[in-house]
């Protein structure tokens, strides 16, 4: 009969050391690759401020995060014309996936935005997905873009 009480007993101990065991490492902040996580940030945070300046027009800042490339003078060239045609943007970015090769990181993003020309006007509404190549790994900068982008909405409802 005493054997039946020291059962659970151990029942007990045991499952209390497991859980020990097992939340010790759930627990675990330690990154296994720190400075790999470090340049994933910075690729988000590039993309955020991409956003961001385009939303508020902000040229300066676009192009501080584009490397001065030909094909990326022609994508500057849009996004003035969507500044002086609408007064009012506004964007949004999800990114989808994101693949990190070298010193390249090939960002899938999908967007959704209305522009507007007047405040008080409903605006036009689009969505698509595109891709964002970025370069570097300290200094993340713009480097290439592909697929359907929100850039350029002005040349796009003038040939609509």
């Amino acid at each position: 009969m005493s054997s039946i009480r020291i059962f659970p007993s151990i029942v007990l101990w045991v499952g209390c050391l497991a859980s020990l065991f097992f939340l010790s490492g759930c627990n675990s902040k330690v990154l296994q690759y720190p400075e790999d996580h470090a340049r994933f940030e910075r690729i988000v945070k590039a993309g955020e401020d991409l956003r961001k300046a385009y939303q508020e027009k902000d040229a300066n800042a676009l192009r501080e995060l584009m490397l001065p490339l030909d094909g990326l003078g022609r994508l500057q060239l849009e996004i003035q014309k969507d500044f002086s045609a609408y007064t009012d943007i506004e964007l949004e970015f999800t990114i989808e996936r994101m693949a990190i090769n070298g010193g390249r990181a090939t960002v899938n993003i999908r967007w959704e935005g209305t522009w507007k020309r007047q405040p008080q006007d409903l605006g036009i509404a689009g969505q698509g997905h595109g891709v964002l190549v970025w370069s570097g790994k300290q200094v993340i900068l713009l480097a290439d873009t592909d697929g359907d982008l929100p850039f350029g909405m002005a040349t796009r409802e003038s040939l609509s």
